[in-house]
């Protein structure tokens, strides 16, 4: 049950359960009161006065009806002795020395009573033994009637009859406030049972990751709103470890970047050096020695300016600064203009550049599609494994997209080195370090500068061998005549 639902019900249950206990209560009062009522023997008189008072009522009622037609005078008198309560007052009347009409219950002290009464004359109360007797004579069409009102003196007066009441008032109100809070109570834990327990998961996964253990996940079974909540928090201690990682294999990758360049731009300067030591201490004495070294200062010196450029470069595109002109281009126009200027000097360096192409437009910029090739172009020269390599460069279209793929026939790549080719100067064989194999910025370039144009890039072994770089851009095919 969700936690919204527990405090629609809870909010439901605080007022039905006091209402309910609170009928239930003043139900109880009520039949209390009536109990001590109705086995109390009726009510009773603080005195004879109140008793004479209420007789006289009572025996000018039953004057009236005796006074009235013969024929109805008792059925009216039973109406009227319904009225009485049959085991506190009772009626008797009689007639010429016999009893005309009895209502009520008599006891064997009642003929006493009775008897003392007729000595009263025509009206007149007489007592004995906590027993009360009216006595009232009347005569009606020349018949004698006497009426008889008998009185049991009980311990329920109006006095008790209203502490009673008040008492089961009190007990009202304490019932009141007592269900109300303890129903309170009652609700209050049945709603934040299901808060507390949650609560101290989250917490405690909190101390867990504060204190650095990572791999501290939820485990949470409920269904209600903390259930997300919970999924977030593992979903984040995820992503926070995969950052932590990320930025350990950054810091040592930086590292590692720092003891490259120094390696790799070590080695061009020592060459140059050693070259210009040369020329100076007089070891090429002919014209040709002198070309000689000097060519090779230049070539070591150009080493040295590309990947300068290079890892300025990529620099500027870890920081988001590198230019972009993002524009539709003819991707197959542009690899056409590749081959054309680029073709015939990487083909006197010993590769061969071939390409498949169909018509295609991509959302690309110019420059670093360029680069891309150059760089690709590149990293298949440095690593051909004969003395003639062989590219080729093929454009396949996929709905929205484009496929640029640059196979070469070289070594290809271990599997488990072909997702780290485009970290910076990631190279799979350790043998291959060094300026003439290049400052394993390449391929880095090339993966930023596809995903910095929307598409994204992968790596493969080519089934004849080799290796496949994929780079796929947003684009769409063009149809020729």
């Amino acid at each position: 049950m969700t936690i919204k639902k527990r405090l629609f019900l809870s909010n439901i249950l605080m007022i039905l359960i006091p209402v309910c206990i609170t009928a239930m209560i003043a139900c109880g009062c009520v039949g209390a009161v009536w109990y001590t009522v109705t086995h109390a023997n009726g009510a009773s008189f603080d005195d004879s006065e109140d008793f004479y008072q209420a007789s006289g009522g009572i025996s000018a009622a039953v004057e009236e009806v005796l006074l009235g037609e013969p024929g109805s005078i008792k059925p009216r008198l039973n109406a009227l002795g319904k009225l009485l309560d049959r085991r506190s007052v009772s009626l008797t009347v009689r007639s010429e020395g016999s009893e005309y009409y009895s209502y009520g219950d008599t006891g064997a002290e009642d003929d006493s009573l009775r008897k003392a009464g007729e000595a009263l004359g025509d009206e007149g109360v007489v007592s004995s033994g906590g027993r009360s007797l009216y006595v009232h004579n009347v005569t009606s069409r020349g018949r004698r009637f006497q009426i008889l009102l008998y009185c049991s003196q009980t311990k329920l007066s109006y006095r008790t009859l209203r502490t009673v009441a008040a008492a089961a008032l009190i007990l009202l109100a304490v019932a009141v406030v007592l269900s109300i809070f303890f129903t309170n109570r009652f609700l209050t834990k049945f709603v934040f049972r299901r808060i507390e327990g949650p609560l101290e998961l989250l917490a405690d996964g909190v101390e867990q990751i504060s204190d650095g253990n990572l791999d501290f996940r939820i485990k949470y079974g409920g269904n209600d709103e903390f259930a997300p909540i919970c999924r977030d928090f593992n979903e984040m201690a995820l992503r926070l470890k995969e950052s932590i990682e990320r930025t350990q294999r950054h810091e040592e990758s930086r590292r590692q970047l720092m003891a490259d360049m120094s390696h790799d731009l070590r080695s061009p300067l020592t060459s140059v050096k050693a070259y210009v030591e040369g020329l100076l201490d007089g070891v090429a004495k002919t014209p040709e020695m002198q070309r000689k070294y000097l060519l090779t200062i230049k070539t070591r010196a150009e080493d040295i300016d590309r990947m300068v450029s290079q890892i300025f470069a990529f620099s500027q595109m870890e920081l988001d600064e590198y230019p972009l002109h993002i524009q539709p281009l003819r991707l197959d126009e542009e690899i056409k203009k590749f081959i054309e200027c680029y073709g015939r000097e990487y083909a006197a360096r010993g590769l061969d550049i071939e390409s498949t192409l169909t018509g295609a437009e991509v959302d690309a910029d110019a420059e670093q599609l360029h680069g891309i090739l150059t760089n690709v172009a590149d990293n298949s020269l440095k690593y051909k494994a004969r003395e003639r390599g062989k590219l080729l460069i093929t454009i396949r279209c996929e709905g929205d997209s484009v496929c640029l793929a640059l196979a070469d026939d070289g070594p290809g790549a271990r599997e488990e080195d072909l997702s780290r080719l485009f970290d910076p100067f990631y190279r799979s064989d350790p043998a291959r370090h060094g300026p003439s194999r290049g400052s394993g910025l390449g391929l880095a370039i090339v993966a930023k500068s596809v995903q910095r144009m929307g598409g994204n890039v992968r790596a493969e072994n080519s089934c004849g061998g080799g290796l496949t770089i994929t780079a796929v851009l947003p684009g769409k095919a063009v149809n020729e005549r």
